[in-house]
C-alpha cells in the first residue's frame, strides 16, 4: 500500500487560491504526487511495483509520465509490467464464467493504477471537506468565495452530500449548485459571444472574454484543460 503521508493536504490551502475549480486543483495536486512517487522513491519498492504490474497505467497517466523526462524510471516499470503480461498470459474469452453476458461481449477495462489511487485518496478528501464544511464556519466562507466548481465535481460533491449528510445536506447542496450555475452561465454566454464574432455584423466588435471560451467549456465539462503541446 502507498505511503498515504505523499497525499497529506491540507484542504484550506487548496481552497484559498479562489482560482478554478479546487476539487479538479486537488485531483492534479494528488495526481503529481502520485507519480513523482512511483518513478522516484517507490520506484523499486516490491510492493508498489507488484501493484503496477498488475494495474498498469491508461493512456493519460502514460503521457503524464513520458512529459515527465524520466525515461529510465518508466522503462523499468514497462520491463517489469510487460514481464508480468507475458507470464500471466493474454487475454483470452471466458465462455463458462458468463463474461460476455454479463458485459454486453466486451470486457470493461480495469482502472489504471494512477487513477485508482487518485480515486481512492480524493474519495477520502471530499469526505473531510464535507466535515469541514459542516463544523467550521471559516471553511464554509471559503468555500462559498470559489468562482467555479466544474460540472463533474458538482455532481460528485452533491451526490455525496446526499449520500453522507442526510437533510443537513441541503445548504451545502444549493451552495455547491449556485456556484457551478453562476460559472455556467458566464460560460454560456462566453461561448455565444464567440459564435457571434463569426458574423460579419460583429466585424471591429470586441471579444471580451470569448477567445479561450472553447477550451474553458471543454475543462468545464470534462474536468480536463485541452492539451495546448497538441
Amino acid at each position: 500500500m502507498m505511503k498515504d503521508s505523499i497525499y497529506t493536504i491540507p484542504l484550506s490551502e487548496v481552497f484559498e487560491p479562489k482560482e478554478g475549480c479546487p476539487i479538479c486543483r486537488l485531483r492534479n495536486i494528488l495526481e503529481d504526487r502520485c507519480l513523482d512517487y512511483i518513478m522516484g522513491a517507490a520506484m523499486m519498492e516490491p510492493d508498489i511495483r507488484i501493484e503496477t504490474n498488475q494495474a498498469g497505467f491508461c493512456f493519460d497517466h502514460f503521457q503524464r509520465m513520458l512529459k515527465a523526462k524520466n525515461r529510465l524510471s518508466l522503462a523499468l516499470m514497462l520491463e517489469s509490467h510487460l514481464a508480468h503480461v507475458a507470464e500471466n498470459g493474454l487475454p483470452a474469452p471466458q465462455a463458462k464464467s458468463g463474461l460476455f453476458k454479463k458485459a454486453g461481449g466486451v470486457e470493461k477495462k480495469r482502472s489504471c493504477f494512477v487513477c485508482s489511487e487518485v480515486d481512492r485518496v480524493l474519495d477520502q478528501m471530499l469526505h473531510t471537506l464535507l466535515h469541514l464544511w459542516e463544523k467550521e464556519e471559516s471553511f464554509r466562507a471559503l468555500y462559498g468565495q470559489q468562482p467555479v466548481i466544474c460540472l463533474e465535481h458538482c455532481r460528485q460533491l452533491t451526490v455525496l452530500a446526499a449520500a453522507e449528510m442526510g437533510k443537513k445536506a441541503a445548504p451545502f447542496i444549493e451552495e455547491t449548485r449556485r456556484i457551478t450555475q453562476g460559472y455556467l452561465s458566464a460560460l454560456q454566454a462566453d461561448v455565444t459571444h464567440f459564435c457571434r464574432m463569426y458574423d460579419y455584423r460583429s466585424k471591429g466588435q470586441d471579444w471580451g472574454n470569448s477567445r479561450d471560451s472553447i477550451e474553458r467549456a471543454v475543462w468545464f465539462l470534462t474536468t480536463r484543460k485541452p492539451d495546448e503541446e497538441k
